[in-house]
């Protein structure tokens, strides 16, 4: 008689990343790791990458296109919040999903519950599972923020199966999920915040927002990198990924979109941190230049500088201190700006100005806690090195807008009528700008004087003239020497 043996079939699965595979590794193919591949047995008897077996909560049918309404589906819902409504094009469209990601303790859940609140105030159901929070807690939270309690619905549960029965009782028009690497599915072996276990969740509440056309809200952290904690893949599932994102001491907030599916990634969310919770900031030019020119002219050493935010025109502060270095290598540190642009407009200044700034310590600095990555900041970073360079401060209600060229060109910028628009709006009168780029406002039609420059040395030209130079001296006695190629003209008072 003929025994039959069974085999017991068996998968490997990484402990730091969650991948598996089918036979064992020293190595993880995944994330790299040596040493973390353990052996545990496949709970449905074979090995399968595929995610297709935890998605089984809802069916989908198959609906005829002439049969499918638009109308409700392209309707944005406000969320009470405007700042959030500015960053996502009008507000939440039903059956999207969005990924909110931050630092922890940054504010993400201050920012949910006070958009849960609007929501709730204006009759609509809203659900938040809370996954790290109790009930009560959050009712503490909510009580201080003095958010609406009518139509709020808490859930602490981390079972996502029990999670997923709950909102097909209470159906809602939103589910924020706090946060999505604590839930966990229990048909997945594998931890709660896993690789794979954030997948298998994200990929469920994706469809339970397209069939039911519920929206869903991801909250999740950041790694130590700055990124998402998580698969990268949670970042492509989603309709759109906000970044809440903030300077560690500043009570200043920034919400701004990475990814939207819907609308434009360019729009910027302001909030201020305050003991009532999140405050709107509807004009964070005027916030930001608070200081600016109020006390002296130490106060006007750094060049304002207009920014764009999508179609958002901002004002910010470019500052910069030159000193001499007394380490074998010259520091350079930057905040807010790319460290290989700073090095490149200091080598444009050093050819055109004959300053030698390689052996001197440069730190520059935009005010405001924003990240400027457009050219239109290389002449006011330009301008800055020089004033910090010789000591002196900018004419007083003068902004620069241009981008520089290697060969010390003034180049044009976008949306410049926009930019000068809000230096006017905030009291400025001249500003710096390309050559005929508005060739419309020769006459100052926008209430600005315009300085339309070629070149940085007709920019240097113009904040340099009449005006006491001191050269700073380098580090074998030599002085940066005088500026070159520069005429003598009238500087605007």
């Amino acid at each position: 008689m003929m025994r039959l043996m069974v085999i017991k079939k068996s998968v490997y699965q990484c402990s730091e990343c969650s991948n598996l595979t089918s036979k064992w590794k020293g190595r993880c193919d995944s994330c790299g790791a040596w040493n973390t591949v353990g052996e545990y047995e496949n709970p449905s008897g074979g090995y399968s990458n595929s995610l297709s077996g935890y998605l089984d909560v809802l069916d989908a049918k198959p609906v005829p296109m002439c049969e499918i309404s638009i109308s409700d589906a392209t309707t944005c819902i406000p969320t009470g919040v405007l700042e959030i409504d500015r960053v996502l094009g009008g507000g939440l469209l039903p059956g999207s999903v969005t990924l909110l990601g931050g630092e922890p303790g940054i504010g993400k859940s201050t920012l949910i519950i006070q958009a849960l609140g609007a929501l709730a105030a204006r009759g609509h159901k809203v659900l938040m599972i809370c996954a790290e929070e109790s009930v009560n807690q959050v009712y503490l939270r909510a009580e201080r923020l003095g958010v609406c309690r009518d139509n709020f619905w808490l859930l602490p549960e981390t079972n996502l199966s029990k999670a997923l029965e709950s909102i097909s009782n209470i159906a809602p028009l939103l589910v924020v999920v706090d946060s999505i690497q604590t839930v966990f599915d229990p048909r997945v072996n594998s931890a709660p915040g896993s690789l794979l276990q954030v997948r298998a969740c994200a990929e469920q509440l994706v469809r339970l927002a397209k069939i039911t056309d519920i929206s869903v809200i991801l909250i999740g952290h950041v790694n130590k990198e700055g990124a998402l904690a998580g698969p990268k893949v949670l970042e492509h599932i989603v309709d759109t990924v906000l970044s809440f994102e903030a300077e560690r001491y500043s009570s200043l907030k920034l919400l701004r979109a990475t990814k939207h599916r819907f609308g434009p990634t360019g729009e910027l969310g302001v909030f201020e941190m305050t003991p009532g919770g999140l405050s709107e900031v509807f004009d964070p030019s005027k916030l930001w230049l608070v200081d600016y020119g109020s006390d002296g002219s130490d106060r006007r050493r750094g060049v304002v500088f207009a920014t764009m935010e999508g179609p958002r025109a901002l004002l910010v502060e470019l500052q910069a201190l030159v000193v001499r270095s007394t380490a074998s290598m010259p520091r350079r540190f930057v905040q807010g700006l790319d460290q290989q642009k700073l090095s490149m407009v200091m080598a444009v200044c050093e050819r055109i100005t004959g300053l030698h700034l390689g052996g001197m310590d440069v730190f520059a600095s935009v005010t405001s806690g924003l990240k400027i990555v457009e050219p239109a900041v290389d002449l006011p970073l330009a301008l800055s090195l020089i004033l910090a360079a010789y000591g002196i401060a900018l004419p007083e209600g003068l902004v620069a807008i241009g981008e520089v060229g290697l060969g010390g060109e003034v180049r044009q910028v976008s949306q410049l009528t926009k930019r000068l628009a809000e230096a006017n709006r905030l009291g400025f009168k001249k500003a710096i700008v390309p050559y005929n780029t508005v060739p419309d406002d020769k006459e100052g039609k926008s209430g600005i004087e315009l300085f339309q420059v070629r070149s940085l040395s007709e920019a240097f030209d113009i904040v340099l003239s009449k005006q006491k130079r001191k050269p700073l001296p380098i580090g074998d006695g030599q002085d940066c020497g005088p500026v070159r190629k520069i005429a003598v003209s009238s500087v605007p008072r």
